[in-house]
């Protein structure tokens, strides 16, 4: 069977197409803004057409005209503008009022009108369903009706899907008006506080961490916290700064009820999921180690899902970056699989190769 080709943007280390490619697509073109992005990409993705330019000035007809068809396009348009974090920046327009977060989303679907998939896959931040975001939302409704495809979305945890972490984000497919109506892929995992029926209980940090939880000589430089790095030591895990809080009955307090941000002093519990790894890399803002160090490139990428031999070019901290900045690829297989099941395996095929039992398993070598 030939692979269905999909064209990424805003594609960052890769990886939506190292989700999509794992279920059986074909990433044949991938652009970034970020040299080291793309650098990257390029090592990872041997037979990919990569190209480090502003989305502005792709020129999507000619990739349509050079391969004939394409299946699908799949992006995040960059999220600062509809983060949660924007609210704080007052001094920054928020949602499709900013120009980044206008231009990108338009040109998301420029590519749509000038490629013709036949599915897209568009994620963001959860924060792209908040009420100062409805226009950016009624954008991306009313551009995909105007070019003919009927769209799906809704909000999803990353750890109901098997990835080590809770991230919430933002998932829209568009398909165009004639083919079925697209069904989410039913979650595999659930938190086991719920005790939801046909599911398997969270992955945790320890489970996924565990057997690489070793010290390393290096680690002694790579303690976190800052001028908080004593106060962090005496953080229980799975807990941040309101540890010492009158509201949680230190008997010293330290800090104001909700004064910093939530991963301020936050540290992982080997029993639960890490909280969203973010794309800045800071001193004293988390998730940390639960032994009260900085984590390593390993161990975040571990918790987004990619495998170990995943390649990241670059510093320590432009590695962080990539890997942050990405979806998780086991959600974004998730969402592929899905997505090839529906629209691009017939009934014999899906039949004889099984593809009902494939499983994405992170490689822990």
């Amino acid at each position: 069977m030939t692979k269905p080709k999909i064209v990424s943007i805003f594609s960052g280390v890769g990886g939506i197409d190292f989700g999509f490619e794992k279920a059986g697509f074909q990433t044949i073109f991938a652009s970034d803004i970020w040299e080291r992005a793309c650098e990257s990409l390029k090592m990872n993705f041997k037979d990919c057409e990569v190209v480090c330019n502003d989305v502005v000035n792709v020129d999507f007809k000619s990739i349509r005209a050079k391969h004939k068809e394409i299946d699908g396009l799949v992006g995040g348009p960059p999220c600062p503008p509809f983060s949660k974090s924007r609210f704080y920046r007052t001094e920054k327009d928020r949602g499709i009022d900013d120009v980044d977060g206008f231009t990108t989303v338009s040109n998301y679907f420029r590519a749509v009108e000038e490629l013709q998939p036949k599915f897209f896959f568009f994620e963001n931040v959860h924060g792209f369903v908040f009420k100062p975001h409805k226009a950016a939302l009624e954008l991306v409704e009313a551009e995909s009706e105007r070019l003919g495809y009927k769209i799906f979305h809704r909000v999803v945890n990353a750890a109901d899907y098997g990835v080590a972490q809770t991230r919430q984000r933002f998932i829209c497919i568009g398909v165009k008006k004639e083919m079925e109506d697209f069904k989410y892929p039913e979650p595999s995992h659930s938190d086991p506080k719920k005790n939801v029926k046909g599911t398997l209980p969270w992955v945790t940090c320890g489970d996924i961490l565990n057997d690489i939880d070793f010290d390393l000589p290096e680690d002694e430089k790579m303690q976190a916290g800052s001028k908080h790095k004593d106060l962090l030591k005496l953080v229980p895990p799975g807990d941040n700064y309101l540890f010492f809080t009158e509201e949680r009955g230190h008997p010293n307090p330290i800090f104001k009820w909700r004064s910093r941000y939530w991963s301020f002093l936050l540290k992982l519990s080997p029993n639960r999921p890490s909280w969203t790894i973010q794309a800045s890399h800071s001193n004293n803002m988390g998730p940390f180690h639960w032994k009260n160090r900085f984590l390593r490139i390993k161990e975040i990428k571990r918790i987004q899902s990619f495998e170990d031999e995943h390649i990241f070019l670059g510093s320590y901290r432009e590695q962080w970056r990539q890997v942050g900045n990405a979806v998780p690829p086991k959600l974004a297989y998730a969402f592929a699989q899905q997505i090839k099941q529906q629209y691009f395996i017939n009934n014999e095929y899906k039949e004889d190769q099984k593809l009902d039992e494939i499983r994405f398993e992170v490689s822990v070598d």
